[in-house]
């Protein structure tokens, strides 16, 4: 058997950026640690955060008085900051930066008074934050279907903005049916979808052609994990979402010669490192890594960690 390694995979910046801010209020305040929603969409960080101590919570009213929470990668609402500063908590975002540019094209669109459509899945945490930034202007719309039912106050003055972690091919097919419908429609002023989750798309495209089979490291609720088996699909190859390499079915490798692997944004390395080990264990695999692209981005600490003060 032949693995071929999708690079880039697996952690991006915000992630990286994210999981490091729970990791220094950790050391600094010592446990408990609440985290307003799962700080990433991974299982196994989840997990491993939770045995030393990280409490994520749905609702900052589970926060006690006066404590710390820190915001996670995927962004929230207005509503959510100003429950925390009435509840006098200490805040400490990590949101993506990403994440928070969409944030600012949403209010700067609805301060021009357009109507506002997100292109995202409307349940993901992402969605909910963006939302919330302006839910008078904003509608979700998740296929070129919901784009035909739309109704918008005035169709010469409507806009849109994207889910970072969306798949490439739909949210063009989405922004395609938006321009046919509305040939006004005002576009962000710089590409929504982030790097790395495009950057991870493009790699699976790319070296899909050359394999068998697809096999994704990431948790269900990860978005782009999900968005990188929908793209080996769209490849014609079976593909694979699993958590890790305990999730494997024997049945996938009948007449199987070559496996691409790929993790999430939000995935760990160790993970896939595992997956490699078990297949050269099994199939007497040897690996090569296929470079897409080279990735050397890295966000700063917010100001928020860096104004924090040590207890104790």
């Amino acid at each position: 058997m032949r693995i071929l390694l999708a690079n880039p995979r697996g952690f991006c910046a915000g992630v990286n950026m994210a999981i490091d801010v729970v990791e220094q209020v950790l050391r600094m305040r010592g446990a408990p640690v609440y985290v307003y929603h799962e700080i990433v969409h991974n299982r196994h960080v989840v997990d491993d955060f939770r045995r030393r101590g990280v409490v994520f919570v749905d609702y900052v009213g589970e926060v006690p008085d006066g404590s710390v929470v820190v915001y996670s990668a995927h962004g929230i609402s207005p509503a959510v900051r100003a429950e925390s500063k009435r509840r006098n908590l200490v805040e400490v975002d990590a949101t993506c930066p990403l994440v928070i540019k969409v944030h600012n094209e949403v209010q700067r669109f609805a301060k021009d008074g357009y109507s506002i459509v997100f292109i995202g899945h409307a349940k993901h945490d992402e969605a909910v934050g963006t939302v919330g930034e302006a839910p008078d202007a904003i509608t979700v719309v998740e296929s070129p279907e919901d784009v035909k039912r739309l109704i918008v106050k005035n169709p010469q003055k409507i806009a849109y903005v994207t889910q970072t972690t969306l798949s490439v091919y739909d949210a063009q097919r989405i922004i395609n049916a938006l321009k046919a419908r509305f040939p006004h429609v005002k576009a962000p002023p710089k590409e929504d979808i982030c790097y790395a989750t495009t950057n991870r798309q493009n790699a699976v495209a790319e070296v899909a052609p050359e394999v068998d089979l697809v096999l994704v490291i990431g948790s269900r609720n990860s978005s782009n994990s999900q968005r990188l088996v929908e793209t080996a699909h769209e490849a014609g190859k079976d593909a694979y979402l699993i958590d890790d390499q305990t999730e494997l079915d024997p049945t996938w490798f009948d007449g199987v010669e070559t496996v691409l692997i790929t993790a999430g944004a939000s995935a760990p390395e160790h993970l896939v490192q595992d997956l490699v080990a078990r297949l050269q264990r099994e199939h007497g695999a040897e690996s090569e890594i296929r470079t897409v692209a080279e990735e050397d981005v890295s966000f700063a600490p917010p100001k928020s960690l860096r104004s924090l003060t040590v207890v104790g």
